[in-house]
């Protein structure tokens, strides 16, 4: 898999693309990536602009972390249930 892309770079590509009488796929060519690459940085560039439904670069981001601190949660809830199931046990056997 090549290796990413700077942000700078991806953005001058999508303006480069938006000049009246610009070919994308004579872009990606000159840049040298994939003419798919590009119209998905051009397809992103939109939803960001508002130019475009879905969720923009930053929703993304906001949902990604919420649902690892979803994640996160929900592992320490089962690990207070398993050692409150484990110490509610010790008190209810009488002792030897």
């Amino acid at each position: 898999m090549p290796a990413a892309k700077p942000l700078e770079f991806r953005r001058r590509a999508v303006e480069l693309t938006r000049v009246p009488g610009a070919s994308v796929a004579s872009i990606a060519k000159d840049l040298g990536i994939s003419e798919s690459c590009l119209r998905r940085w051009m397809a992103k560039d939109d939803v960001d602009a508002g130019r475009r439904e879905g969720l923009t670069s930053s929703e993304h981001e906001e949902l990604v972390r919420l649902r690892r601190e979803n994640r996160r949660q929900a592992m320490e809830i089962e690990i207070l249930k398993r050692a409150s199931a484990y110490f509610a046990q010790e008190n209810v056997l009488p002792p030897k």
